[in-house]
């Protein structure tokens, strides 16, 4: 164990980096004392990454797992969604709430570590009355559903108590229903090591709330269109104006963000939150951190973001693609009755979208980046390519070490062909050796038996490939890694007790040798990356 101190504040760091909580103090001075000592303290370099004596203190906060809803009563409900998906301290936030309940009120928790148990109560609001909300009409043709009609139940306004982060907002009910709301609080003028990005865009579409989203809908075909794919009678454009379907409206929130937020929490990792969103309107933040996050199942973007990030790695920013398939869908944003970029819109088909033949060419939504008239496949920014998905009723799969040798593996005990169990999950990431950059190294080379997944390209002796890789640009510097796995993240949950092993160990330590390495600026500079993808068997693979 090595003992720190930083500016006064004692504290110490096991070998996996976690901060251990100090023994409780009952002297308000001394608290206060200790938390503007570790305010002033400055970052240092630990085994995990870059540590912010700020964000240690602020674990060290009293923790709650009250955020979590355990049970929903036998009767009555209770949904909401807020007017923004990202609020800097000295903004409001506008609730609109529906639920059978004659009163609720909303509690706000920042996400994090705290001591385990997960997040800090920051707000609470007092009783509001409830009301059952009108229905949420659709709009003809887009099959956009919107709850704009809804009446404003409360305003929150963000305090400077409100500490960035991810943050659920917990809705209960009088009658004990509950359910959350989605908000990350950001800081315009952070310049932490890590940028870590709410995947707001992705999630609303695959929003299903009111029968719709981007992969289904009801009812019979729309816009002239007759195949069956996309899905004919779906949304070409999605409001944020309306509560999450899944998760309890957290979305997926739980299994592909929240365990990195947890992970980095837990070892005072130097990192500041915003939303795609917020990228898409302030482009210029990505060259303010030395590393962005992309998180699980990332699939969704706008231009502005993706432009955001390559300037960013141009500029020596690195860039880690935590989950497979990320920059595979191509959306832009739209005012709605509430506020600016309240509405999404991704027609899937170009023809449909009322842009197309404008000369606005890279805001024109078809399937994917790489479709006309846009025609600008990701994969030389990314590394690899979306090459498809292990069936949800398939076992999960193991990842497999390719490269032991790559400084992602230090400490881990891994060698070439060493197996991580319970690792690739839904969408896969592979190396297209016709589009790769000419550095790329191959990290993780997992097989997927064709028998599990569905792919579109390629097959070898009945198997398609995950891919983990890492390359460095030749200009910059900056290193780009993409996991292969849409899972990655959801694998730093802590196993509970149940047989078979545990993934959660390895991803840890990989986990940390990624943000210690991005942390200290452009990879390549240390750590150029090794081209090994043309060795990679069988050929092609």
């Amino acid at each position: 164990m090595l003992a720190l101190v930083a500016a006064g504040v004692g504290f110490a760091l096991t070998r996996t980096g976690s901060a251990s909580p100090p023994a409780a103090t009952h002297s308000h001075t001394a608290h206060h004392a200790a938390h503007h000592a570790a305010a002033d303290a400055k970052n240092f370099l630990g085994p995990d990454g870059v540590v912010s004596p700020a964000i240690v203190a602020e674990n060290r906060k009293p923790g709650t797992t009250a955020w979590k809803i355990t049970h929903e009563p036998a009767s009555g409900s209770i949904q909401g969604w807020a007017s923004t998906t990202a609020a800097a301290a000295g903004q409001t936030v506008g609730l609109y709430v529906t639920t059978t309940a004659p009163t609720f009120r909303v509690l706000a928790y920042r996400m994090g570590y705290y001591q385990g148990k997960g997040a800090r109560q920051i707000w609470e609001s007092s009783p509001v009355p409830g009301q059952v909300q009108p229905p949420c009409p659709v709009t003809p043709g887009v099959n956009m559903v919107s709850c704009d009609n809804w009446h404003r139940s409360l305003t929150m306004h963000v305090t400077k108590a409100f500490v960035q982060g991810d943050y659920l907002l917990k809705l209960v009910g009088s009658g004990g229903q509950q359910s959350y709301v989605l908000l990350t609080v950001w800081d315009p003028a952070s310049t932490a090591t890590y940028l870590v990005v709410a995947r707001s865009l992705t999630e609303e579409g695959w929003n299903t709330y009111g029968g719709y989203s981007y992969y289904q809908g009801q009812g019979t075909c729309t816009l002239g269109q007759t195949s069956s794919y996309p899905p004919c009678n779906r949304a070409r454009i999605v409001s944020f104006d309306r509560p999450m379907a899944t998760g309890l409206g957290a979305s997926d929130f739980l299994g592909d963000e929240y365990p990195l937020v947890r992970f980095m929490e837990q070892h005072g990792l130097d990192a500041a939150y915003v939303t795609d969103v917020t990228v898409s309107q302030h482009p210029s933040i990505v060259l303010h951190h030395k590393v962005v996050l992309s998180l699980g199942h990332d699939e969704t973007w706008t231009t502005s973001e993706r432009d955001a990030v390559q300037t960013g790695l141009a500029h020596g920013v690195n860039l880690a693609f935590m989950g497979a398939a990320p920059l595979v869908r191509h959306a832009r944003l739209q005012s709605s009755p509430i506020g600016p970029d309240r509405e999404e819109v991704d027609y899937r088909t170009s023809t449909e979208d009322p842009l197309n033949g404008t000369g606005h060419t890279s805001t024109v939504t078809g399937n994917t980046f790489a479709t006309p008239p846009v025609s600008a496949a990701p994969t030389s920014l990314i590394g690899g390519e979306y090459s498809g998905y292990v069936a949800t009723s398939a076992a999960p799969l193991p990842f497999v070490v390719y490269d032991a040798s790559s400084w992602i593996f230090k400490g881990t005990g891994l060698q070439n062909g060493s197996q991580i169990p319970d690792v690739i999950r839904s969408d896969i990431e592979h190396v297209n050796p016709t589009a790769a950059p000419t550095d790329l190294q191959v990290l993780g080379h997992s097989p997927v038996p064709l028998t599990s997944a569905y792919t579109n390209q390629g097959q070898w002796g009945g198997d398609t490939y995950s891919d983990m890789t890492y390359y460095t640009d030749p200009t910059s510097h900056a290193g780009v890694f993409e996991s292969g796995t849409v899972s990655w993240i959801s694998r730093l949950t802590i196993c509970t007790p149940a047989p078979g092993p545990c993934p959660a160990h390895a991803v840890a330590r990989i986990t940390g040798n990624l943000l210690r390495l991005f942390g200290q600026g452009p990879a390549g500079a240390s750590q150029p990356s090794v081209a090994n993808w043309a060795q990679v068997t069988p050929a092609g693979s």
